[in-house]
């Protein structure tokens, strides 16, 4: 078997247009991580920029109502994933900067685009491109070749008449095509280890290496055994082909459609109309005649003893507003819970056709492990939501017992109360915490595994493939 992927990969050698094409494509394949990496260092370059001069803008306020600073607002910046130039994920179309005021919580989510399955499970391709697609093809027709030349050349028949059997002949010949696939794929990544710091990464990136590895397997064991099977060379190339195509482009839009359909996620507009509707049943921070105001009136007046709002210690006026606030993230967390679990049982839906698709499952695998995919958007989301609740409760605490009565709208506050309000600082999820999302993706890439080796195992069952 070592001879046979020696004598393999010395025919690749010898074949100088297939050596000038991979010069040309290494180079190329260079050149692409090279530039993401370059892309993602200057993006993330000025995001600390802007990141520092919206901090030094709300460090610097001029005197301020804390109710109106709460308006002023801030901002959300999402860190630039180190391994965004492999796999840009969702990345490029959801955004990384979120609005953080009060009474207002983020719908980024909900947009138009980000609602499409297709955006919330594949996104734009950046090296992967070549790592999922290229490569790939590239493997399929090695495969192809391989046994083809040698049922030409007398040279497969020759090998078995000296006594090796076809199933370590196309298994030999697999990992030959295999490794020439890994070596690509781990030029990409020693090119990306370039760039990194962090032990987070590497983890990250030696998964991504991990399934990458099993998918290139699953292709070159398949081009060979299709090849080995069939004596019209035509059907055994259009068979893989066909595979190919059905994995890369039918399944994952027709699987998608209806993954769509079964679990529908609602409109922008429905979400926007169902929140109003449940916030209007709520108490209202800037309408003095409310209802459910003058409860909460009562209760602190009862709770110091005293018989009007100006006798009140406190502002309460600060209490209403966040009153406001907490009944709002309630109905924020019921509807943004429901379009979470939507979103939950969409992958989960989506994962399972994995079964007879292992290009969905390496997609997946590749933008979490990467941590471009979906989730680790809804993590970010999650994250800036949690800080925009600490933030606007502070100004609200502070506008209530910070010293001003009752009505005092004109009491501010200077720089220095604005430079304690601690800065927003996100930290992604580690990948082994959530590997559990993605227990499915790896499962099904196991099976195919398997299945292919169980192919090529069986292999000598058939009869009259020569």
């Amino acid at each position: 078997m070592i001879n046979i992927i020696i004598n393999e990969w010395t025919k690749f050698l010898r074949n100088s247009v297939f050596v000038y094409l991979n010069v040309f494509f290494v180079f190329s394949l260079i050149f692409v991580v090279y530039l993401g990496i370059l892309q993602n260092k200057s993006q993330d370059t000025n995001r600390k920029k802007v990141e520092d001069e919206v901090r030094e803008q709300w460090d610097n306020l001029k005197p301020m109502n804390p109710h109106s600073a709460a308006h002023y607002g801030s901002y959300a910046f999402k860190p630039m994933n180190l391994l965004n130039g492999l796999d840009g994920g969702v990345n490029d179309i959801t955004g990384n900067v979120i609005k953080l005021e009060g009474h207002v919580q983020n719908e980024i989510l909900f947009s138009e685009a980000s609602q499409s399955l297709s955006i919330s499970k594949f996104g734009k391709l950046k090296s992967s491109l070549l790592l999922q697609i290229i490569i790939p093809l590239i493997i399929i027709f090695l495969g192809y070749n391989s046994i083809i030349n040698d049922k030409k050349t007398g040279v497969l028949k020759l090998l078995l008449v000296e006594g090796l059997t076809l199933r370590k002949i196309i298994f030999a010949k697999s990992l030959s095509i295999w490794l020439y696939g890994l070596l690509l794929l781990l030029l990409t990544i020693i090119i990306q280890i370039l760039s990194l710091s962090n032990f987070e990464s590497l983890n990250r990136l030696f998964l991504i290496i991990i399934s990458y590895s099993f998918y290139y397997y699953i292709l070159s064991g398949l081009a060979t055994y299709f090849s080995s099977i069939f004596k019209d060379n035509t059907t055994s190339l259009s068979i893989v082909m066909c595979l190919w195509i059905v994995w890369t482009i039918f399944i994952p839009k027709l699987w998608g459609n209806t993954v769509e359909k079964v679990y529908p996620l609602p409109s922008r507009q429905v979400f926007k109309d169902n929140m109003k509707e449940e916030r209007s049943k709520g108490i209202d921070g800037h309408n003095p005649f409310d209802e459910k105001r003058d409860k909460l009136k009562e209760k602190f007046l009862n709770q110091y003893n005293v018989d009007s709002l100006s006798q009140l210690p406190i502002n309460f006026d600060g209490i209403v507003m966040q009153a406001d606030e907490e009944y709002g993230n309630q109905i924020w967390d019921k509807y943004f819970g429901k379009n979470y679990h939507i979103l939950e049982k969409q992958k989960k839906l989506f994962q399972i056709s994995g079964i007879v698709n292992p290009f969905s499952s390496l997609q997946s695998l590749s933008m979490g492990f990467a941590g471009t995919d979906m989730m680790h958007h809804l993590d970010f989301l999650k994250s800036a939501e949690d800080y925009r609740r600490y933030f606007i409760k502070e100004l609200n605490d502070q506008h209530a017992y910070g010293g001003s009565k009752t009505g005092d709208w004109k009491w501010t506050v200077d720089s220095l109360y604005f430079r304690s309000v601690k800065k927003y600082d996100y930290k992604s999820a580690k990948i082994f915490d959530k590997i559990n999302y993605y227990a499915l993706d790896i499962i099904c890439l196991l099976l195919w595994f398997l299945a292919v080796n169980s192919l090529i195992f069986f292999i000598n069952r058939k009869k009259n493939i020569i």
